[in-house]
């Protein structure tokens, strides 16, 4: 037992309130949790229901009763407060404007439970209990900290010590250190999850997420199978339900994580292409694979041209927003609306937005509109509110009414559609998703999905969704998240420089003698499929990098994993030193007629960079958040040491939290 929780025990057992007090004192605050159970909690707005909440609270009603038959003393809780017991501490919960504080108290003093106590905040505010608190502009989630226990008329008393930790509604969090870790857990609070007695974490319930994905590629005898082809792939959003997981204390659900969409996260200093050639660029390079002494890895790397953005067409934008009650989560429909304000100032003054919501039905919020009045655009955004259900089908089929509306000769249109998946009413089946929007990409506008929020993201419905509307799908959990995609890579995620770009490699059954795919599971199309310009594939937007990694295990590797034949005729050894043949198909944008890239594979080719070897390490890390079956024992430790190795320069701090995440995620395994 810590010494501070010894220093609870003592005083709760040296606490004997009269009963009439304590009596009263324990009705009026079940009364107030009830009474907020029945009620919508924190600003006026309704912003979070207490259904919102972790809903697991096996054993802990007579914890209440418990600690409060020790705890309750003189004064009365303030009527804004609810009472949650967990393990040896009480926490009186308040919410304010969507801001939250929880207060560990194990004397509800009437001072703190009023919000009359002042503290000084860290860059010298005076802060209040209940006061508004914003970091950089942006909410944040302020924490009143045990500074050590006092003795006070028998009673245990804390000096509370102001401290704000970023909101993951608003701006990026900071993974926590050890030390800050186990103190929350000891709360039995991590990052809005609640733990047992045992410190197992439960998620909130319910939950019905879904995920798109498939079983790990499998390794491929060459000699039975000597091609592989899929569809390139530039989403992004695995990367960011990972970190979403990872930062409020729980490994991600397995079939969430699609490798190629952790490696294309990141941006990488690929070759690119020089003018007057094909708009991307492929570059080859043959290393050495770090979990395994008996394989090689074959990595491609293509590079998208940037083409002058002063230069580009106009742009048609159709705002198709889920305003469904769903959304009515500060993570969802509000964290929705900071991300397109950033945008907006990433827009040319006569490029148009027209602004759709759907919900219990479909309308127009704004008619196309100039963004040089981008008053206008940014009123009939943040009238937006949330109730009702999910009319997806009303709302995309006007998006696609109104951004053919808006199109015109050299112009580009996009339908953007932000949402948490959730489509209850109308088309909701990804397969009758998939054959509505293939029906209206041929009208030349794009569809990209925009994901918010957890606890019922259908990311299986996001993916049919962009994959179809020939578009990108992203997951946004945080503003940094948002200045990352609509921001920093805008160019990419709306201008489209390749269209239907397909990947195909045939392997040398002289030279190798199995193979496997890393990621690209819900890519994989059939070898006939690469020749066929009818068949949908991935687009590459303008400076995008798109990363395929490749296992090979070369003839002779005592690596091989499976029997040779006894009746197939051995490879002929005789043949090319190629190992490998690499073809890539597109579509210049407006055309139906695709065009081919090929490239010959050989043994040392290219220079392992730290940009290459640091898409490695993604590549591992991925592999080990699911099954790891392939790994060899390569863990944690090796990954680490990988990732920190090839960092790099890391402009914007992407990879190095990719590494606090990656040592998070070791500490939730070992757990």
């Amino acid at each position: 037992m810590t010494d501070d929780l010894k220093h609870l025990k003592d005083a709760m057992d040296a606490a004997t309130p009269a009963a009439p007090s304590k009596d009263a004192h324990l009705a009026l605050a079940m009364k107030n949790f009830d009474d907020l159970q029945n009620s919508r909690q924190g600003s006026a707005d309704g912003t979070r229901l207490t259904s919102d909440r972790p809903t697991n609270w096996t054993g802990l009603s007579l914890g209440v009763i418990a600690m409060f038959n020790k705890l309750t003393t003189r004064g009365a809780l303030a009527a804004t407060t609810s009472i949650v017991a967990v393990g040896f501490g009480v926490f009186i919960y308040t919410q304010q404007d969507g801001l939250r504080f929880n207060l560990p108290q194990p004397k509800p003093t009437p001072e703190i439970a009023t919000g009359t106590v002042t503290k000084t905040f860290n860059d010298g505010r005076d802060v209040r209990v209940g006061d508004e608190v914003a970091v950089n502009d942006a909410p944040a989630t302020a924490l009143l900290e045990s500074d050590g226990i006092e003795r006070e008329e028998g009673f245990a008393a804390m000096e509370p010590v102001l401290e704000v930790i970023p909101s993951v509604t608003a701006i990026e969090a900071v993974p926590p250190s050890p030390k800050r870790l186990r103190m929350e857990q000891s709360r039995g609070i991590v990052g809005g999850a609640v733990y047992d007695m045992d410190d197992a974490i439960v998620q909130p319930d319910p939950n019905t997420e879904e995920f798109a994905n498939a079983n790990a590629n499998p390794v491929k005898i060459t000699t039975d199978e000597p091609v592989s082809t899929f569809s390139i792939d530039v989403d992004t959003a695995s990367y960011s339900v990972m970190r979403n997981s990872i930062m409020n204390g729980y490994l991600p659900n397995a079939q969430s994580v699609r490798v190629e969409e952790m490696i294309n996260y990141f941006p990488y200093d690929y070759a690119a292409p020089d003018a007057g050639e094909a708009p991307f660029k492929p570059t080859v390079t043959v290393l050495q694979t770090p979990w395994n002494a008996g394989t090689r890895l074959v990595h491609i790397g293509i590079q998208g041209q940037m083409p002058a953005l002063e230069d580009r067409p106009p742009l048609n934008l159709v705002f198709l927003i889920d305003t469904s009650g769903s959304m009515a989560t500060p993570n969802k429909l509000p964290l929705l609306i900071q991300s397109f304000r950033l945008m907006l100032t990433q827009l040319h003054a006569d490029d148009e937005v027209s602004i759709v919501a759907y919900a219990g039905s479909s309308g127009q919020v704004l008619e196309p509109t100039k963004v040089k009045d981008k008053a206008k655009i940014i009123a009939a955004l943040t009238r937006l509110s949330a109730g009702g259900s999910t009319a997806g089908q009303a709302g995309l089929q006007q998006a696609y009414a109104v951004a053919e509306s808006m199109a015109k000769d050299g112009e580009i249109s996009r339908i953007i559609l932000a949402t948490d998946g959730d489509f209850n009413v109308g088309i909701h089946d990804p397969d009758e998703l998939k054959d509505f929007i293939a029906k209206k990409r041929d009208s030349g506008t794009y569809l990209s999905v925009l994901g918010f929020g957890r606890g019922n993201l259908d990311d299986a419905t996001m993916q049919a969704l962009a994959q179809n509307g020939n578009g990108t799908a992203a997951y946004i959990d945080t503003l940094s998240e948002a200045q990352k995609v609509l921001v920093d890579q805008l160019g990419g995620a709306l201008f489209p420089i390749a269209n239907d770009v397909k990947i195909q490699v045939e392997f040398n059954p002289a030279q190798i003698a199995e193979y496997r795919l890393i990621g690209y599971e819900t890519r994989a199309l059939a070898r006939e499929d690469f020749n066929n310009d009818k068949v949908d594939a991935g687009e590459i937007g303008a400076g995008h990098s798109v990363t395929a990694i490749y296992e090979i295990t070369p003839v002779g590797s005592d690596a091989i994993l499976n029997d040779a034949l006894r009746y197939q005729p051995a490879a002929d050894t005789a043949g090319s030193n190629e190992l490998g043949f690499l073809k890539l198909r597109y579509k210049t944008p407006g055309e139906d007629v695709s065009q081919l890239l090929k490239t010959p594979i050989t043994s040392g080719m290219g220079t392992a960079t730290d940009d290459i070897r640091f898409s490695v390490a993604i590549a591992g890390y991925g592999q080990l958040l699911t099954d790891g079956k392939y790994m060899q024992g390569w863990g944690y430790d090796e990954l680490i040491t990988l990732a920190n190795e090839t960092k790099g320069d890391d402009a914007y701090g992407y990879r190095s939290e990719a590494i606090k995440l990656m040592r998070l995620a070791k500490s939730l395994n070992n757990q």
